[in-house]
């Protein structure tokens, strides 16, 4: 500590040490030179690897099958973000939604578009009619993307047309069509602002930058409030979705007739998402809100009177409501039991409920237009596909191009349930292949994630896939902070409450162990971004938990979080340390502030990219540099850091770059584990 780069800021009257201030520059040559060392190091060391190789070959085959990413329906028209077999990248294809043996046009293929493969389509929207279709593109996963829009051929052969907008700081995008195409509403940031995100108006013959688009809804109550756009089929009603903080989501409506707004929700602590059905002054509200109902109701409303809501779905103590799709004729609900989704259809006009049979699944995308409903559903097992659900019967029909599972292990996902700290229940999936009886001996990895709301559901993870299918067992926490059951759940896991989130996880491991599913020489950790957070604090709090570490784009200075790129938008999440409650909330567990010399550490990997827009890279570098500082660095369990380049939070990142990750980690886990070559 003698480095007269010490930096000793006074917070709320408390002095706290940042020793590796200057790698917060990551344009100075010193950090460059730094990171360009720790890279050589982590290669040097992962490559020797004897394992490696086949880590490589089994996750090329896992990563290489054909996947769906996003899924919009436009009249009889698919419009699906799909990753071809052996693909880099997802592409923006076209299907129909009537013939699934009909052929696909592939409307952009960003593959070519960089020798790296690192362009990427971060979002689509389509018209309603599906002629035209808004997409964002970025570059080296920042996620800034900018607008373009393309024509959709209607002869069979004919090429896409690209229209000349290109619209820049459209992140997140999301755009809403008027009927007649004349032009789109869309959100927007301003110029060099990671904040003031605003919604404008774009007209087909104005400036193709957007530099006149006139600004149609810009009330933000903090200036990291996050708006989204929506409009009803005859473009009467605009909806704009007003995400105040992760508990919270105003609504606003305007009646583009008269230009007159009106409030949906405002100034509860309750998410709430709607959508118009209907047209003219005969339309009406149809969403799903927490608002007196931690695990959502469906609720209705007459667009004269919008926040005059009316029950039609009750909350139900057992099942948390998510995402919903409107068809001609039924509202389709996605309903969750402790993170296993199924789709329920509800008619219009009975009593009725239809529930399609998805298996243990979770449903990535939901969309819906006149009678048809599509979905995207992954496990455990399979990579995310796309489904046809017929409305009537609930019965699924795949749709597109199969993926041949032939390479993914026969597995046994168990769900069970441990004590935490406080003698809450939580839920976790174990994972295995089927012929594999766990014991003292089975490398385990566990992971978990614990916030925003967001459940751990069955989704396919090829390095899971890979780690079972080499014998191994793969656990997934569905701690508190997340939504296995919903806002309550959520909110027990945030601000204040944020160390039942690591207590959890820390159980979660503790259980694991006591149960003889493995032991501490065979466990390993896994966390990215808010779960890198999750690992650092692993990490710090009880470093006996297990021998290795994987902590991946994380966040772990929680003091000087909010000071980079869109972090702000995190403080109602954490917690803000410009207050000094919450500061104390922060610095109890900041990772970086907790690295003590002297302490027996796991070994750990922490993985950062340069182009993170999300999670400034800064952190992993800091928080490296201090574990290895003399007195906390262990020879025989290293701290790595590998930074990629071209590269960002995870968003859009190429296949093949997902696949020399994952052979890196998992390489680093054998090695770690002390278990020789596994793969």
């Amino acid at each position: 500590m003698a480095d007269n780069r010490v930096v000793i800021d006074v917070v709320h009257g408390v002095d706290i040490l940042d020793p590796f201030r200057w790698l917060e520059d990551g344009t100075s040559a010193e950090t460059q030179e730094w990171v360009a060392h720790q890279n050589q190091i982590t290669r040097e060391a992962l490559d020797a690897r004897p394992d490696r190789s086949r880590w490589l070959e089994r996750l090329s085959a896992l990563v290489g099958l054909p996947a769906v990413l996003a899924v919009r329906v436009a009249g009889d028209r698919l419009f699906v973000l799909e990753r071809p077999a052996g693909a880099d990248q997802y592409a923006l294809v076209v299907r129909s939604a009537t013939d699934p043996a009909a052929r696909a046009l592939t409307l952009v293929d960003p593959a070519g578009m960089a020798a790296d493969a690192a362009v990427a389509i971060d979002w689509f929207h389509p018209s309603p009619d599906g002629s035209l279709v808004a997409y964002g593109l970025s570059e080296g996963g920042t996620e800034n993307s900018t607008l373009h829009v393309l024509r959709v051929p209607d002869q069979p052969g004919a090429a896409p047309e690209i229209l000349p907008e290109r619209i820049r700081n459209t992140r997140a995008a999301s755009v809403a069509w008027r009927p007649d195409l004349a032009g789109f509403w869309y959100a927007v940031y301003p110029e060099g602002d990671e904040y003031h995100r605003h919604v404008r108006w774009h007209s087909f013959g104005s400036a193709v930058d957007g530099a006149d688009d006139p600004i149609v809804f810009d009330r933000l109550p903090t200036p990291q409030s996050w708006p989204d756009v929506s409009v009803s089929g005859d473009g009467r009603w605009l909806l704009v979705h007003l995400m105040v903080g992760w508990s919270q989501v105003d609504v606003h409506l305007l009646d583009t007739a008269s230009g007159s707004w009106s409030v949906v929700a405002e100034g509860a602590a309750a998410q709430s998402s709607f959508q118009v059905v209907g047209v003219g002054d005969d339309a009406r509200l149809v969403g799903v809100t927490t608002l007196d109902a931690p695990n959502g109701r469906v609720v209705t409303a007459p667009v004269a009177t919008p926040s005059d809501w009316s029950t039609s779905v009750a909350e139900r103590p057992d099942v948390v409501l998510g995402a919903f799709a409107v068809t001609d004729t039924a509202l389709a609900l996605v309903t969750s039991r402790i993170a296993v989704d199924s789709l329920e259809i509800r008619p219009f006009d009975t009593d009725d409920c239809v529930v399609a049979d998805l298996g243990v699944a979770g449903v990535v995308a939901l969309d819906a237009d006149g009678p048809h409903l599509v979905a995207a559903v992954g496990t455990f097992g399979s990579p995310v596909g796309l489904v046809r659900v017929d409305v009537a019967s609930g019965r699924t029909v795949p749709w597109g191009d199969p993926a041949d599972v032939s390479v993914v292990p026969d597995l046994r996902v168990t769900q069970v349930h441990y004590p935490s700290l406080d003698g809450t229940l939580i839920p976790m999936f174990v994972a295995h292949r089927a012929d594999v009886t766990p014991s003292a001996e089975t490398p385990l990895i566990l992971t978990g994630y614990g916030g925003f709301a967001i459940a751990e559901t069955p989704v396919f993870m090829p390095n899971l896939a890979a780690w079972c299918a080499a014998g191994g067992v793969y656990a997934i926490a569905g701690l508190r902070g997340g939504y296995e059951y919903g806002e309550s759940w959520h909110q027990a896991g945030r601000r204040g409450l944020k160390q039942n989130v690591f207590d959890d996880f820390h159980s979660a491991a503790d259980w694991l162990v006591a149960e003889g599913f493995t032991s501490r020489e065979r466990l390993a950790l896994h966390g990215g971004s808010n779960g890198g957070l999750l690992m650092g604090v692993a990490v710090t709090q009880r470093p006996d938990l297990a021998s290795a570490v994987w902590c991946a784009v994380p966040l772990l200075d929680m003091i000087r979080f909010p000071q980079f790129l869109i972090a702000r938008l995190w403080t109602d999440e954490y917690g803000d340390p410009d207050v000094p409650e919450e500061c104390a909330w922060l610095l109890a567990y900041s990772p970086y502030h907790h690295v003590e010399a002297g302490t027996r550490y796991p070994a750990v990997l922490f993985t950062t990219a340069e182009g993170d827009t999300r999670v400034d890279p800064c952190h992993a570098r800091k928080m490296a540099a201090l574990m290895q500082e003399p007195g906390t660095l262990q020879p025989d369990r290293p701290v790595l850091l590998w930074q990629a380049g071209r590269a960002g939070h995870g968003v859009g990142k190429p296949a093949s770059m997902r696949v020399a990750e994952g052979a890196d980690v998992l390489s680093f886990f054998t090695w770690q584990l002390g278990l020789g070559a596994m793969a």
